[in-house]
């Protein structure tokens, strides 16, 4: 609805806007992404907050103002690399992002931002994204959990068994022969703790484009 609209509505109801099915100011359909693109970065410095900063960098996401949300991948929406995301964002633009962060100040310490994806065989249907955060595991690892919990919810979500007298193996594997599942992959960052105990911090990110 343009802004012209809308005030004249204001005046005409003594200040008060009043809604109908003809002046409904939002469509839903305009609030689901269409298109949609993975990235991840690190950064290091003796700051929490400007390590995370240049994770952002690294991730070419830092100079967009970035909202946080649950973990569904919309139906029919398109995955494109980064590059060819970035071409629909502006700097400043609000977007919409399920993130996985973590940060360690520790020397050495291991730490890993994942970012789980399980894709249904109905592209009409809706996926599942994960977010998993970790110290201690390696990005492989880090990697197959946040990927196994995607696939998980989703599973559950479509109407395949979960039976608990299953290893998760044999379970996966049985939703893997059910065809219902088209694909599962992950999106990793990991990183060792600066020597020197600086902040070091890493992202992985899944960025919705309206």
């Amino acid at each position: 609805m343009l802004i012209k609209e809308y005030l004249y509505n204001m005046a005409k109801n003594g200040g008060e806007y009043k809604l109908d099915k003809n002046n409904f100011p939002s469509d839903p359909m305009l609030y689901i992404p269409k298109i949609m693109f993975f990235t991840k970065g690190k950064g290091t410095h003796k700051d929490y907050l400007t390590s995370f900063e240049l994770a952002l960098r690294d991730a070419a996401i830092s100079d967009l103002n970035l909202v946080s949300v649950s973990s569904i991948k919309p139906p029919l929406c398109k995955i494109v690399n980064r590059e060819e995301g970035r071409k629909y964002l502006k700097p400043g633009q609000i977007v919409f992002t399920v993130m996985a962060r973590s940060a360690t100040n520790e020397p050495n310490r291991l730490i890993a931002a994942s970012i789980g994806l399980a894709r249904p065989a109905v592209d009409a249907q809706y996926g599942y994204l994960s977010e998993h955060h970790s110290t201690g595991e390696t990005a492989t690892k880090a990697g197959d959990y946040a990927e196994d919990l995607a696939m998980e919810m989703l599973a559950t979500t479509i109407g395949l068994p979960n039976d608990p007298t299953l290893t998760w193996d044999q379970n996966e594997e049985q939703w893997k022969l059910s065809g219902k599942i088209y694909k599962t992959q992950n999106f990793t960052q990991s990183a060792q703790g600066n020597k020197d105990g600086m902040w070091t911090t890493v992202i992985s990110s899944a960025v919705l484009i309206l």
